[in-house]
């Protein structure tokens, strides 16, 4: 079960964090949540795609590790990471860290700090990166993290402006990926949604205009050349299968 506390330099001196990816250390999922800020690097490796939450019923976005449950095809025991991609998503990289928020003063609004996990499986008191310098300071793998962290932050905020402005063009679109492997299996991808390319090349300037104004249409884009990516994944399926 987790447990979440409030870090700091006292309490936390001595906690090392396992900056390593694998399964051992529940890296193995097949997808995994993103957000707008990182789509420009996220397009070079992954595929993106939305999906409808069941209990919102707004949309996320989500990149594919996998093609099947619990797989994680970037994972890797040849790269000293343990991951085999030039960039990792914020919500991996953020490991057993999240945001919380506390209130400084009653006149003042809730201030983002950071929480750790301190039952996650790659928090540990002797391996790993340390959280603190000798005299209380920040490391420099936390100061990456709390950056990946507010990546997070701003990206929960930027989402949902973005997707109206996808729903109000009508650019959004459901997608069924099938497929064959190399070893015969037949394979089928369902529930993910992506962006209509011919819509969105049959814009309307004004429609062009607010998008942009927005930040939103290069992130269409974006999402639209990422879908390449599912054919490099098969290919790294077809890889292990091999």
């Amino acid at each position: 079960m987790a447990k979440h506390v409030l870090l700091n330099n006292v309490h936390h001196k001595d906690t090392r964090v396992l900056a390593h990816y694998a399964k051992e250390f529940a890296d193995d999922v097949a997808s995994v949540l993103v957000f707008p800020p990182e789509f420009v690097e996220l397009q070079k490796e992954y595929p993106i795609f939305f999906q409808l939450d069941q209990q919102t019923k707004k949309y996320q976005c989500v990149v594919m590790l996998g093609l099947q449950k619990d797989e994680n095809l970037f994972l890797s025991n040849t790269t000293p990471s343990g991951w085999d991609a030039d960039y990792i998503p914020a919500m991996m990289e953020r490991g057993p860290f999240l945001i919380g928020f506390q209130q400084q003063d009653p006149l003042s609004d809730p201030s983002p700090v950071i929480h750790i996990d301190m039952q996650h499986p790659k928090v540990s008191n002797d391996k790993g990166q340390p959280l603190f310098l000798e005299h209380g300071g920040n490391s420099p793998y936390l100061n990456h993290v709390a950056t990946r962290l507010q990546s997070i932050h701003e990206g929960m905020a930027i989402q949902d402006k973005m997707f109206t402005g996808f729903t109000s063009c009508d650019l959004i679109e459901p997608v069924n990926i099938e497929f064959d492997l190399n070893n015969g299996e037949k394979c089928k991808l369902t529930g993910n949604f992506t962006i209509n390319e011919e819509k969105l090349a049959a814009l309307s300037a004004d429609q062009l205009f607010e998008l942009n104004q927005s930040g939103a249409l290069q992130l269409a884009y974006a999402v639209v050349a990422s879908v390449t990516n599912v054919r490099k994944l098969i290919e790294r399926k077809n890889a292990k299968l091999s």
